[in-house]
């Protein structure tokens, strides 16, 4: 069996057209450390200014927490083909705020998430939320979009140590 010996620290971005959840957490060996977490607001004016928000926000992310990878989610056909779409948009402009970075991207689907955090794919965002608060020792709750980004950086976290373990993987170390 490998051993963890290596940081690495994931970026997960729950995308969303009006609201898109971050959170940054730290992977040392089995422990995952809470670093930061919040919600970018493109709600007003015309959709291409609330893309190019995304956009901008999620550079800044990157550029303030530097991630060595972003999990995020995937889309999925929610209330119509007309959401999806501009979900699709949103997490496009999401994902390429990080290319200039070079920064690995791992996409998962929300029910694969849900089932990696709570044990179910069906599970409510209340669950996540209060999975997400126990697995990382938070002192509040945060929003649900944020909550979804965090769990979406944990999942990622857990896949990464299965595979080293199963000796599948890297361990890659941090620059940091």
């Amino acid at each position: 069996m490998h051993q963890l010996t290596s940081k690495r620290r994931i970026l997960g971005i729950d995308p969303g057209s009006r609201l898109t959840g971050f959170g940054v957490v730290d992977f040392d060996g089995d422990q995952a450390v809470y670093v930061a977490s919040g919600t970018v607001k493109s709600i007003e004016g015309a959709f291409a200014d609330r893309l190019r928000q995304i956009f901008l926000s999620v550079g800044g992310i990157v550029d303030q927490f530097h991630p060595d990878l972003v999990a995020v989610e995937s889309v999925f056909m929610h209330k119509n083909a007309s959401s999806a779409l501009k979900l699709g948009h949103a997490r496009s402009a999401a994902i390429c705020a990080t290319f200039a970075h070079g920064i690995e991207i791992h996409e998962y689907a929300p029910r694969e998430i849900k089932q990696a955090i709570v044990g179910t794919g069906a599970a409510t965002k209340e669950q996540v939320q209060h999975m997400v608060v126990s697995i990382l020792k938070l002192d509040g709750v945060p929003a649900p979009d944020a909550a979804d980004a965090l769990a979406a950086a944990l999942c990622h976290g857990h896949q990464w140590r299965i595979q080293v373990q199963l000796g599948n993987g890297k361990a890659i170390a941090s620059s940091r």
